[in-house]
């Protein structure tokens, strides 16, 4: 498919979606979350790829929220559908059998913040700045930060930030868990890719087990989460990869994880 608001590559078994509207600061339309989920689909459909990272064009914005001109115009119905096709496309994100990983470059204000914080984990450079200002235009956030920030910062703090519009630096979103790892923004990319590549080397069916129990587990009972835990274990050792990583152990040589999510 050709894409016009996104650019989507390939390389090492690391996708890369870079979401491409510099001159809007990369804002959210339409049109955008169409091309967004088309190249979801794509991904999901193509077992070499392990991982997947996304970024922004450019170095002012990694997303700066939704297009505003567009929303404008909406009235309630075509608000909460619009909110609700964010929703689930954003939740694809974090259902995906792969990792995700946010590389924020810049602003990630409104579904810029949702965008990451929907990933598995958040690389930022040192200008990134996060934020839900939706206050600020007399709306709140609609794909879904009012339950993704609480979940990740604790629910005070989400409040605050969402309450008052507030944006918060990189080293202030590392300070409060929103991001995990700040680096200079000549070497945001470089240092995502080297830990993207990493994870593409493990086992597709660990990963994917991991990710659903982590993400499964979070919000039950910790006797149900261990148990979730159990049956993924138990899937992983009947994988391929698993045969492969213990092998490599007891011969004393490097695993090379080739297994698929079918098998």
């Amino acid at each position: 498919m050709a894409y016009e608001n996104i650019l989507f590559e390939v390389t090492d078994g690391v996708a890369v979606i870079t979401f491409n509207r510099p001159k809007a600061l990369n804002a959210i339309n339409g049109a955008l979350l169409n091309e967004l989920s088309a190249a979801l689909d794509e991904i999901e459909g193509n077992e070499d790829i392990r991982v997947l990272v996304l970024t922004g064009a450019g170095d002012k914005a990694f997303v700066a929220g939704a297009d505003i001109t567009e929303l404008a115009t909406f009235n309630t119905l075509q608000g909460k559908l619009f909110s609700r096709k964010g929703q689930l496309i954003f939740n694809r994100l974090q259902e995906m059998a792969i990792p995700v990983v946010a590389a924020v470059n810049g602003f990630a204000l409104g579904g810029g913040s949702e965008i990451a914080l929907a990933s598995d984990f958040i690389y930022a450079s040192e200008n990134a700045t996060f934020g839900l200002p939706e206050i600020t235009l007399g709306i709140i956030p609609g794909f879904g930060g009012t339950q993704r920030l609480a979940r990740l910062v604790g629910i005070n703090r989400a409040k605050e930030m969402i309450f008052t519009g507030s944006m918060v630096p990189a080293p202030e979103a590392e300070k409060i868990g929103l991001v995990n790892r700040v680096f200079p923004q000549d070497k945001l990319m470089d240092e995502t890719l080297k830990t993207a590549k990493g994870i593409a080397k493990k086992g597709k069916v660990s990963l994917r087990e991991a990710k659903k129990a982590v993400n499964t587990g979070l919000n039950v009972e910790l006797g149900i989460g261990c148990q979730i835990e159990a049956d993924a274990f138990g899937i992983c050792l009947a994988s391929p990869d698993a045969k492969e990583g213990t092998g490599a152990f007891i011969e004393k040589r490097k695993a090379v994880f080739k297994g698929s999510l079918l098998k």
